[in-house]
């Protein structure tokens, strides 16, 4: 069961599955727009067995059980988050230089949060991140809105959000659809991600193509490996679970003590 914890005036649902050795080093997940901590389902604890190192995952504003937040979302949420509420949850936990894995809106989070405040965090798995905007993700909230509305998408993300279910699908989807968010771009601070990044993007994802892989690469200063998975989506931690673990894991494993 997840705990809570009190930062910056409201409550943000956490959970820690703790290291498997003493004195191991620290992991926190940033979850994807839709995600929680829940939404990680068995990932986390698979992470903290194979590398010994522990693993924490929080849920953001207005997801999963943490408190509501207020609509409409800022098309700035990513910039506030990462500087806010994140390194809130980071002094809180009492985190030292963790890793931050992050897919999808999370991903960006953790570019942002990595560029901003560079001595914080020790490097960067980044998992189907957007650095800029794309047709492709665009076309596929609105999908996803018209299946919240007539199918049953809202079902099955209440299981995740409960009473934050609206909050966190209209939060997620109306900044995405915001005309005036398709000029949202990270780019200009990738140069200041001076950390090793791990880049991991499925093939097939339907948000996103291999160009944001290709700008992370081409723009960040520091090390970065790069993993592009066959016959994979938007969720490569649960469609090429091996994969991504044993990727995951080196890029730990090769971090100085």
């Amino acid at each position: 069961m997840s705990d809570h914890i009190f930062v910056r005036g409201h409550h943000l649902e956490v959970h820690t599955w703790p290291a498997a050795r003493t004195g191991a080093r620290e992991l926190l997940l940033l979850h994807e727009g839709l995600g929680s901590v829940g939404g990680w389902r068995d990932f986390p604890a698979r992470i903290a067995e194979a590398s010994g190192w522990s693993v924490s995952a929080y849920s953001r504003l207005g997801h999963g059980a943490s408190d509501p937040a207020p609509l409409p979302r800022a098309t700035t949420f990513m910039h506030e988050e990462a500087e806010g509420d994140l390194l809130a949850v980071v002094d809180t936990l009492g985190l030292t230089r963790p890793v931050l894995l992050g897919h999808s809106d999370g991903g960006s989070i953790a570019i942002i949060a990595a560029a901003r405040a560079p001595e914080r965090f020790a490097a960067l798995i980044l998992e189907a991140a957007h650095v800029f905007v794309e047709d492709e993700s665009v076309a596929m909230v609105a999908q996803l809105e018209q299946t919240y509305e007539t199918g049953d998408l809202r079902a099955r993300l209440q299981r995740q959000h409960g009473s934050n279910v609206d909050v966190a699908f209209r939060g997620w989807s109306g900044v995405w659809r915001d005309p005036a968010f398709r000029a949202w771009s990270l780019e200009a601070l990738l140069p200041a991600v001076v950390c090793p990044v791990l880049v991991i993007q499925g093939r097939d994802d339907r948000y996103g193509t291999l160009a944001q892989v290709e700008a992370i690469a081409r723009g960040t200063s520091g090390p970065v490996r790069t993993l592009v998975l066959d016959d994979c989506g938007h969720a490569p931690h649960r469609e090429q679970a091996e994969q991504v673990l044993a990727a995951t894991v080196a890029l730990l494993e090769s971090l100085p003590a």
